[in-house]
């Protein structure tokens, strides 16, 4: 599955301005993601719910949904580095019997051969990466990390560009735990 990012995200005081469009983006990047597969071109996400800094999503299926909530981080680091949009993602596929998929689109390529993390709560969850994708590493603490997210006020995530730049992403977990329950209840 690949989510190309079809919107730049504005510099300078603009840059604020793509929490307030996340729910536009985040529909628009699922759409793009099955695109590819042929399934879901007509079939546009529908928002269940926004709470605090986390919007959750429903996309019907011809075999059953697909559920998501996402958020894009509130401070990014170095500043002075030029990207894409960022987004955290977690999904729910009950027809693949799927709960709780970590995902991240960083805005940038990763360096290859090099490991992504996400923080919470002082415990560090390590990343595999591909392209500008990353994914939890061990499947066993998929829902340690998300459980740590309902727990947590905020997440790091700490990347590596193929240019080298070390990158720091701040989540906020405000509104996680009431969007990631209105995605599982929508996607029984």
């Amino acid at each position: 599955m690949d989510i190309r990012i079809v919107e730049k995200t504005q510099r300078g005081a603009g840059q604020h301005n793509r929490i307030s469009r996340l729910p536009f983006l985040s529909s628009l990047l699922f759409t793009l993601l099955f695109l590819s597969t042929g399934e879901a071109a007509s079939k546009a996400p529908h928002l269940i719910t926004q709470k605090g800094d986390w919007a959750a999503y429903s996309v019907p299926m011809k075999d059953g949904k697909t559920c998501y909530v996402v958020s894009q981080p509130k401070d990014q680091n170095p500043k002075n580095v030029r990207r894409d949009p960022s987004y955290f993602f977690v999904t729910i596929r009950p027809r693949e019997k799927i709960r709780n998929q970590v995902s991240v689109t960083i805005g940038y390529p990763f360096a290859n051969k090099k490991r992504a993390s996400a923080e919470v709560k002082g415990k560090s969850f390590a990343l595999f990466t591909k392209d500008d994708k990353a994914w939890i590493e061990n499947l066993s603490e998929q829902d340690s990390l998300v459980s740590a997210m309902k727990k947590g006020a905020t997440m790091t995530v700490r990347g590596i560009s193929r240019r080298g730049t070390h990158t720091v992403d701040s989540y906020s977990l405000s509104g996680i735990t009431q969007a990631l329950q209105a995605a599982h209840n929508a996607c029984r």
